[in-house]
C-alpha cells in the first residue's frame, strides 16, 4: 500500500495573515489563487519584491499596526483605528502620541506585567507542589 501526500493548500487570506500583510494590497494573482504550504515557505524564505515592499511600507493589517504601536488590536479599535495603516502613518502616530495611544500603551504595559506576575506565581506553586 502506497501513501501519496496531498498538497496542503490555504486560502489567500490565510496565507496573507501568516505573512503579516494586508490581503487587498497583494498582487491579483496572489489574491485569486490558492497557496500551498511549500509556496508559503518559499515566500517566507525568499520574499519577492512585492512582499518586501508590503512588509516595509504597508499598508499593514491591524495586528501588525497594533504590534508596531505597542498596543492591542482592541486598543486600536478604541482609538478609532479600523483601517490598515502605512508605515508612514504609524510613524506619524508614534510622533504625535495622541492621548488614546499613550493610554493604550500604558494599559498594554500593565497587561504584560500582570502576565509575568501570574506566570511567576504559577511557577512558584508548581515548585511547591513538587517539593510537597
Amino acid at each position: 500500500m502506497t501513501s501519496h501526500q496531498n498538497t496542503q493548500t490555504m486560502k489567500p487570506a490565510t496565507a496573507a495573515k501568516k505573512l503579516g500583510v494586508y490581503l487587498e494590497a497583494t498582487p491579483a494573482e496572489f489574491q485569486e489563487g490558492v497557496v500551498s504550504r511549500s509556496e508559503l515557505n518559499e515566500l517566507q524564505a525568499n520574499p519577492p519584491a512585492w512582499l518586501q515592499e508590503l512588509r516595509k511600507n504597508g499598508p499593514h493589517p491591524r495586528p501588525v499596526v497594533a504590534q508596531r504601536l505597542g498596543i492591542s488590536i482592541a486598543g486600536l479599535a478604541r482609538g478609532g483605528i479600523t483601517d490598515p495603516l502605512t508605515t508612514e502613518q504609524i510613524e506619524a502616530l508614534r510622533q504625535e502620541l495622541p492621548e488614546w495611544l499613550a493610554k493604550e500603551r500604558a494599559t498594554q504595559a500593565e497587561v504584560r506585567k500582570e502576565t509575568v506576575r501570574i506566570k511567576e506565581r504559577d511557577a512558584e506553586r508548581a515548585r511547591r507542589d513538587e517539593n510537597a
